[in-house]
């Protein structure tokens, strides 16, 4: 299954009941940073691409972000780089996770693993996405900037199989995985 929903809604949240409740939760964003490290798999050609958010062989992530954030079309050129690498390193834990239930936690709207997935999307409002974005640290003028660079939030909707709307507390998010959890993977 693949976890999604636009910067602030509570992906990570959901990912974590569903861990509770036994899935193998993968973080692509986990594996976004891995191919940037040093050593990372598209480390040197994002260098060669943004040389200014590169210094001493390693990816500012701030700064690669103000850059590609900013452009459509530089997103598009990140996202070109990055993704068949992140889609590997997925693909690999699904494998090596055998009969467990699979939940991979996308940021994106991108349909960066293909076709067959069961697609939970969680959503919240803009005004609640942008103050905990804005909770975690971030700044208010990059959080918007970032959610206007994502698909608008009809599109997240049109493009779910089911929907988590995450605009309460914990305790209402959580018996809203719950109730997904019953229906779509049954009791227990």
């Amino acid at each position: 299954m693949v976890l999604a929903g636009p910067i602030g809604s509570g992906k990570s949240a959901v990912g974590a009941l569903l861990a509770v409740r036994g899935a193998c939760v993968i973080e692509a964003d986990r594996l976004g940073h891995a191919v940037l490290a040093p050593d990372g798999e598209a480390s040197a050609a994002v260098a060669q691409r943004w040389p200014a958010a590169a210094s001493h062989g390693e990816i500012d992530r701030r700064r690669l972000a103000d850059l590609v954030f900013a452009d459509p079309g530089e997103l598009a050129a990140l996202e070109a780089i990055t993704h068949p690498h992140i889609a590997r390193r997925i693909h690999h834990l699904v494998a090596a996770a055998g009969d467990s239930v699979v939940v991979v936690e996308l940021p994106l709207s991108a349909d960066l693993l293909g076709s067959g997935w069961h697609r939970l999307v969680v959503l919240a409002p803009e005004e609640v996405r942008v103050a905990r974005a804005v909770g975690r640290g971030m700044d208010e003028a990059d959080v918007r900037r970032r959610m206007a660079a994502q698909a608008p939030y009809d599109v997240w909707e049109a493009s779910a199989d089911s929907v988590v709307v995450n605009d309460g507390d914990s305790a209402s998010l959580a018996a809203a995985v719950d109730g997904w959890w019953e229906r779509f993977i049954g009791p227990g």
